[in-house]
């Protein structure tokens, strides 16, 4: 009998799992392209992965976090198949992302942001181009811990905080703690070089501003974007910056541990996004060399994003279709 139960055993765990994609003919787990991206554009990678596959997925909570769990797209698959995908679906951050792409390292990369001009630079040393397509909507977004009671800053005043004009939250006519105001000191907190916000940050807030002289907040430098939350969610005198995605359906953090503010009167939505209110609404991007084979799997990949059916698996990741 127990012979019996170890062959079952066997046999089950040696069940092949199907993965022809019931979108591109010849497609399968066997000849999937590698492809990379930033920690905010994970759970699409892995979306796409599993609905081209035709493999089941789910959202999962990951508890352990100090903001409480984080979410991740897992598919329902084990064994040789799930260390395969995970293989093959890769999130190495932003900049890695690129770099690895020009290297011919993976063959295409998803980021929510185009590349800096040190990655052109590199790029064009290495005698490469890139074709970056905008296949959906994210924002850059600011955060500040609920202790807080500010509701709505200007681009202006963010600017004022990271270059040290306005060093204070009482410059604001804020009060975080009204009976000891001493403790009023802003406590911004920044990205490391080349991370996918800090590359936002530069971009679209500081451009040719020179920030605070930053080793005075050395303990302010955040190497992962899930620090940055997690630190300023537990300091009332912070601020931080994001994108709207990773914060909402991978963080999903709770009101009494972070608070997203209005930038220029206007609050990140779903809504204020996709119609592009929002002043820092951001492109999300498929990004490929441009000598890519046209009859690789990955440029089939590529065009099917932009399909009516490839825009609806990006939509099912949480993401806005552009």
């Amino acid at each position: 009998m127990t012979l019996l139960f170890f062959v079952l055993a066997v046999f089950i765990s040696c069940e092949k799992v199907n993965t022809d994609s019931p979108y591109i003919d010849g497609l399968s787990i066997e000849n999937y392209p590698t492809i990379d991206g930033s920690t905010s554009t994970l759970p699409l990678n892995r979306v796409i992965a599993c609905e081209l596959l035709g493999l089941n997925y789910q959202w999962q909570e990951n508890k352990g976090s100090s903001s409480g769990s984080t979410w991740s797209i897992e598919p329902k698959i084990k064994g040789r198949i799930k260390q395969k995908f995970d293989k093959l679906i890769l999130s190495s951050q932003t900049h890695n992302s690129f770099i690895n792409l020009i290297d011919n390292k993976v063959d295409m990369a998803f980021a929510a942001r185009s590349m800096s001009p040190d990655e052109k630079e590199y790029a064009t040393s290495k005698g490469v181009n890139i074709i970056e397509t905008s296949i959906a909507l994210d924002a850059f977004i600011f955060i500040v811990n609920p202790t807080n009671p500010v509701e709505d800053l200007t681009t202006e005043n963010i600017q004022d905080i990271y270059t040290g004009k306005k060093t204070n939250w009482t410059d604001f006519g804020i009060e975080i703690f009204p009976n000891n105001p001493e403790y009023s000191d802003i406590h911004p907190f920044v990205r490391n070089p080349n991370s996918g916000s800090q590359e936002l940050m530069d971009l679209l807030i500081m451009k040719d501003l020179e920030y605070i002289d930053l080793p005075i907040y050395k303990e302010n430098l955040i190497f992962t974007m899930a620090g940055m939350l997690d630190a300023i969610g537990r300091n009332p005198l912070a601020i931080g910056y994001t994108v709207y995605y990773y914060n909402n359906f991978i963080i999903r953090p709770h009101t009494d541990y972070l608070k997203t503010i209005a930038i220029d009167g206007v609050k990140p939505t779903e809504q204020t996004i996709s119609n592009q209110l929002y002043p820092y609404t951001i492109e999300v991007y498929a990004v490929i060399r441009s000598d890519t084979d046209k009859t690789s799997m990955t440029y089939k990949i590529y065009e099917w994003l932009q399909t009516t059916v490839g825009k609806q698996s990006i939509s099912n990741s949480g993401y806005i279709p552009n």
